[in-house]
C-alpha cells in the first residue's frame, strides 16, 4: 500500500500558498485493508475514507469509464492494481494532477508543473470532456487565480466548446451549477469565473439572463463603458475589491437583469428595468436554488438600487418608504448589505471605480435616525396598535425631514 498527496495542496504548495484541506490517494490496498486501520468511510458514489487521527481524506485510486450523459454517468472501478498515473490522469488540469510521496517527491505526469510556470489551466486528457461539470470547474479555477496571470488554455477553451455544442452541458443539474457558482463568488476575481463560461457558450446555457445583457447599451454618460455585460462584470470586479459577501457579490450580478428586457428601440434607455429584473431575477432563482437569504436580498438590490443612488434627493416620505421595505428597524444589517451593492453598481463603470458615493452614508444615518424614534409608555397609552404605528411612523417621518437640509444635494443618477 502506498499513500500519495494529491491534488490541491500539491498545486498551491508549489505555488507558495496555503492549502485550505490536504486530500490523499491510496494505492497497492482494498477498502477492507483500510477499514481494518481505523479508517472511517465517508464516499457514498467511491471509497473514500478518513484518517483515524487526523481526519484527511483518502480514496482508493480509480478509473472512470463514461456510460451516460453528465456528471453521474460513469462507472468507476477500483482496484489494488490501479496506479498512481491512472488515477491522475482522470483529474481535470495538469495543475491538479500531480502527487508528492511521502518522501516528498513530486510525481508529474502530465506536465503540471511547466503549466504552473506558464500559468495555464490545460486539461489532462480527452477525458476532460466526459463530465460537463468541469467547465464550471475550470472557470472557477481561473476566476481564483487570474490575479496570479493563469489564463485558459487554447485547447481547453476550445473543447469546452465543444462539449456546449454537444449538448453536454445542459445536462448539469441545479445543484452543483450553484455549488461551484457559490465558490467562484467568493474568489478573487468573480468575474473571471462568467466571463469563461461566455466564452465558452456556457453562459447563455446556465445564465441566459446575464448573458442577455451582453451588447446591450446604456447611457453613456452615466456608463463610460456602455454595455451592460461589462458592467456587470465590472461590478463584480469591484465587489471583490471592497470584500463584499457572497450575497452582495450575487445581488450584483443580477441587479440589472431588467435591461436584458429592454426593446431595442428604446435602448440606451431602462425605464421600469428595476421591476422587470426582480421577475427575471426570481426565474434565475427558481431554476438554481441559492438560499433564500440570497434570493431575497438580490430581489432588494433589483428593485431599490435606482432609489438608493437618488437618496439624496428624496423626499423624507420616499426615504422612509424605502428603508421599511428593507425591513430596516428588525435587520439594519440587510440595509448595510443594500447600500454596499449599490455602491458597488455607481463604482462598476470605467473609470469611476473610486468616485465617492454618499448616499451609502446617508441613508445609513437616515436609518439610525429613524430607528431611534421609539415612544414612551405613557405615550401609548390609551393607543390601539394602529395608532402606535401612526405617531411611530410621524416621529420617524419628522426626524427624516430635520435630516435633508443638512445632507441633501443634487447627484448624477446612476442605474
Amino acid at each position: 500500500m502506498h499513500i500519495y498527496l494529491v491534488g490541491g495542496a500539491v498545486r498551491d504548495g508549489l505555488l507558495g500558498r496555503e492549502a485550505p484541506e490536504h486530500d490523499y490517494v491510496v494505492t497497492g490496498a482494498t477498502a477492507q485493508q483500510l477499514l481494518d486501520l481505523g479508517y472511517l468511510p465517508v464516499g457514498r458514489d467511491f471509497p473514500v475514507f478518513l484518517h483515524p487521527v487526523t481526519r484527511s481524506e483518502h480514496a482508493l485510486a480509480r478509473r472512470e469509464r463514461k456510460t451516460g450523459p453528465g456528471y453521474r454517468g460513469f462507472v468507476t472501478e477500483f482496484s489494488p492494481d490501479i496506479s498512481l498515473e491512472e488515477d491522475l490522469r482522470r483529474r481535470d488540469l495538469t495543475v491538479n494532477a500531480m502527487a508528492r510521496a511521502p518522501d516528498g517527491t513530486l510525481i508529474d505526469p502530465y506536465g503540471g508543473q511547466a503549466d504552473l510556470a506558464a500559468r495555464t489551466l490545460r486539461h489532462v486528457s480527452e477525458a476532460f470532456s466526459e463530465d460537463p461539470v468541469r467547465v464550471l470547474r475550470v472557470a472557477r479555477f481561473a476566476a481564483r487565480f487570474a490575479p496570479l496571470g493563469f489564463t485558459v488554455h487554447p485547447d481547453t477553451m476550445a473543447l469546452m466548446q465543444q462539449m456546449v455544442r454537444d449538448g453536454e452541458v445542459h445536462a448539469l443539474v441545479a445543484e452543483r451549477v450553484w455549488q461551484e457558482t457559490e465558490r467562484a463568488l467568493g474568489e478573487a476575481r468573480p468575474d473571471v469565473f462568467f466571463a469563461v463560461l461566455r466564452e465558452c457558450g456556457a453562459l447563455a446555457v446556465i445564465f441566459p439572463e446575464v448573458d442577455r445583457l451582453f451588447g446591450v447599451p446604456q447611457p453613456p454618460q452615466w456608463h463610460p463603458e456602455i454595455d451592460t455585460g461589462v458592467h456587470v462584470l465590472l461590478c463584480l470586479r469591484r465587489a471583490a475589491e471592497l470584500q463584499a459577501s457572497t450575497a452582495v457579490r450575487f445581488a450584483v450580478l443580477v441587479h440589472d437583469l431588467g435591461k436584458g428586457a429592454t426593446p431595442p428601440q428604446h435602448w440606451p434607455k431602462h425605464h421600469g428595468h428595476e421591476g422587470g429584473g426582480v421577475k427575471l431575477v426570481e426565474q434565475l432563482c427558481d431554476r438554481l436554488r441559492p438560499p433564500t437569504a440570497l434570493r431575497e436580498l438580490a430581489k432588494l438590490v433589483c428593485l431599490q438600487h435606482t432609489n438608493v443612488h437618488r437618496a439624496l434627493e428624496l423626499r423624507a416620505d420616499t426615504l422612509l418608504n424605502l428603508l421599511q421595505s428593507c425591513d430596516a428597524w428588525r435587520r439594519p444589517e440587510r440595509v448595510s448589505e443594500l447600500l454596499l451593492a449599490c455602491q458597488i453598481d455607481a463604482q462598476g463603470r470605467t473609470g469611476l471605480e473610486e468616485r465617492p458615493y454618499p448616499q451609502r452614508a446617508y441613508v445609513e444615518q437616515a436609518r439610525a435616525a429613524a430607528a431611534a424614534c421609539v415612544l414612551s409608555a405613557d405615550e401609548r397609552q390609551g393607543l390601539e396598535g394602529l395608532q402606535i404605528a401612526a405617531l411611530l411612523q410621524e416621529r420617524r417621518l419628522a426626524a427624516l425631514q430635520a435630516l435633508r437640509p443638512a445632507t441633501a444635494a443634487r447627484v448624477d443618477p446612476a442605474g
